[in-house]
């Protein structure tokens, strides 16, 4: 287990961040359960403050600095739903956030960080230019880092979700979660081996960007290497934290194809009638693909996020 987050930190963390987050709703389908013969809860993150899972674990890392290290403000590096999540944790302290995004990010999460109020700092689509502009940044501002998914703080906040389905359902067979850079995986497996332990843990990936499904199963950290999909959220390479973590708790990662997940969001889409964004519909794509494994089965998926840019949807 990790010797860092215990059990004990993670309750904490949903104790300290529960005035600020939404407890959002698990929803189920019954046109889709039939679909694949299993009997599947929706964890609903899309229906989060900022769209998105990732409030949970910026709140918690801003909730945890103390005064000395608010003065400053907070800064860090992101595409976009992190972005957002710790402007808005940040505007809710009253302090100042200054976020590096790369050009190429979704106008809709452009705009979503702009309107909590933090300063802006574009940059090219690479790491190494993000990492470089995030330095100059803190060095001008001496704001703290935290860092979208390499941060304890961080990963406990992202527990919280599945805290919350383990408070309201039992004897789940599986849980699945996305996997970027390996936040709420990471976060989603301690919650798992400490409140549900029976239940198996599949983090679920994009095959155009399966670094994390290399590592997972090479046991060393491959780097994200120009992965084309359409799963914007699922970009980054996971972290020295966040592989350690998975590598020793999560059962298995499957990957799916980029069809298959144009499948599966137009599938929550049509059935369910809500939002969501393609890194969210990775969870039920891996379902779909994988329908043997799953059959009559119960399972809880977590919809990591809703952020989508409707000029650009991945189907007519």
């Amino acid at each position: 287990m990790n010797e860092i987050l215990t059990k004990e930190r993670l309750i904490e963390a949903r104790e300290r961040i529960s005035n600020q987050v939404k407890r959002t709703p698990i929803l189920t389908s019954s046109s889709i359960n039939k679909i694949l013969n299993a009997n599947i809860f929706f964890k609903c993150e899309n229906f989060q403050k900022v769209g998105a899972f990732k409030f949970r674990g910026a709140s918690n890392a801003v909730l945890s600095l103390n005064e000395k290290e608010m003065i400053n403000g907070v800064a860090t590096h992101s595409s976009g739903n992190h972005a957002a999540a710790l402007a808005l944790a940040a505007k809710m302290k009253n302090i100042p956030a200054y976020i590096v995004m790369p050009k190429t990010a979704p106008e809709i999460k452009k705009k979503a960080v702009a309107g909590y109020g933090a300063k802006i700092i574009f940059c090219e689509p690479t790491l190494k230019a993000r990492e470089e502009t995030l330095n100059n940044v803190i060095q001008e501002t001496n704001a703290i880092f935290i860092h979208p998914y390499d941060n304890y703080d961080v990963i406990a906040g992202q527990s919280t979700a599945a805290q919350e389905i383990f408070a309201e359902l039992n004897d789940l067979d599986f849980i699945i979660a996305p996997v970027g850079g390996g936040g709420l995986l990471s976060g989603t497996a301690l919650s798992t081996k400490y409140f549900s332990p029976k239940t198996k843990i599949i983090g679920a990936e994009p095959k155009e960007a399966d670094d994390a499904f290399k590592s997972f199963n090479d046991k060393k950290i491959y780097p994200s290497i120009n992965p084309k999909t359409i799963c914007d959220g699922l970009l980054t390479q996971l972290s020295e934290k966040t592989f350690k973590i998975i590598t020793n708790t999560v059962d298995e990662i499957l990957t799916a194809k980029e069809e298959t997940i144009i499948e599966a969001m137009k599938l929550i889409w049509e059935r369910m009638k809500i939002i969501i964004e393609p890194s969210s519909a990775v969870t039920l794509a891996i379902m779909i693909e994988n329908q043997e494994k799953f059959l009559n089965k119960k399972i809880a998926i977590i919809l990591s996020g809703g952020n989508v840019d409707l000029k650009n949807l991945p189907f007519k």
